[in-house]
């Protein structure tokens, strides 16, 4: 078999894996704008040990639970407000555990990535084709 077309191949399959996990991921953001629930949580500082940048977020679900949301060290470039701040959540009914921030760039964030990853490889089985 040919190195190019094996190349291509495994290009286009992981290409289309990656493309698949993008529209996954958009989904679960419409999902949320569509039927979730929307608090308001508090930005928390993290503990002094954990060197990650960002807060934590704390929130009351609608069973009255306070939940703890880690937006991850992308938190301070998907809009996370200081420490103190009031911050929008939002999160499924059956799922308070897996909230998000409502923001555009919190919801979207992971799509825009798994799409750019797909295009990446896509993009290079073709050159690598030619």
């Amino acid at each position: 078999m040919n190195a190019e077309l094996l190349v291509l191949a495994l290009c286009t399959g992981f290409g289309l894996g990656c493309l698949a996990l993008a529209l996954r991921a958009l989904l679960a953001a419409v999902r949320l704008w569509a039927r979730g629930l929307r608090v308001t949580g508090i930005v928390t500082a993290r503990a002094a040990a954990d060197r990650r940048p960002g807060g934590l977020v704390l929130f009351r679900d609608h069973l009255g639970r306070d939940l703890l949301l880690d937006p991850g060290m992308c938190g301070p470039l998907c809009g996370l407000p200081p420490v103190g701040r009031s911050v929008p959540v939002v999160y499924a009914r059956d799922r308070p555990v897996v909230a998000r921030l409502w923001t555009m760039r919190h919801l979207l964030a992971p799509s825009f990535g798994w799409f750019l990853s797909s295009a990446l490889v896509c993009g290079t089985g073709v050159v690598v084709a030619l």
